[in-house]
């Protein structure tokens, strides 16, 4: 089922998810529904807060033929060097913007899969960009959290007249 994606800068965005107590069918079909939702949209990171469900769940997909969906529960990312890449991101809540974020390189994230079973990983590049990125989300910030105030604000702006202008 496809689901609707908040859109910034509602303020269900801002809400902090509260970890998944138990991985089970329900949070399963949930993981289903927010994969069709991010597949749909075009994207290739979704966390459950921008479909309005505040728990610790992210969902990620960066084949190019779109069939090697990652799931992550309750994740835990931890930058692993000082280093800094920039990255042009976008996201699926700020629809048509992109802006160039710098956050570290290499990260370390452990999280529960699907099954409920305990993974780790380390990423570096796309993913480790798309890691941070959909954690901001978990935490109730996003990418234009990153940028000056003047551009968020233009930004704020520009998507609160889309959203006028649709309703």
């Amino acid at each position: 089922m496809i689901l609707p994606i908040l859109e910034f800068p509602d303020p269900r965005l801002r809400i902090k998810a509260k970890p998944v107590a138990e991985v089970n069918d329900a949070i399963r079909g949930l993981i289903a529904d927010m994969l069709e939702t991010m597949h749909e949209a075009q994207g290739i990171g979704l966390a459950a807060t921008q479909v309005d469900r505040h728990i610790q769940l992210i969902v990620m997909d960066l084949s190019e033929a779109k069939d090697t969906p990652l799931v992550f529960i309750n994740p835990v990312v931890t930058p692993l060097c000082e280093d800094k890449a920039p990255y042009d991101e976008g996201c699926l809540s700020v629809p048509g913007f992109y802006e160039t974020v710098e956050r570290p390189a290499r990260v370390r994230v452990n999280a529960l899969d699907r099954d409920g079973r305990a993974i780790e990983l380390e990423a570096d590049g796309l993913l480790a960009v798309c890691l941070q990125h959909e954690m901001d989300h978990l935490n109730g910030k996003l990418f234009v959290d990153h940028l000056s105030s003047l551009k968020r604000e233009r930004i704020k702006k520009k998507l609160e007249k889309l959203h006028k202008q649709q309703a």
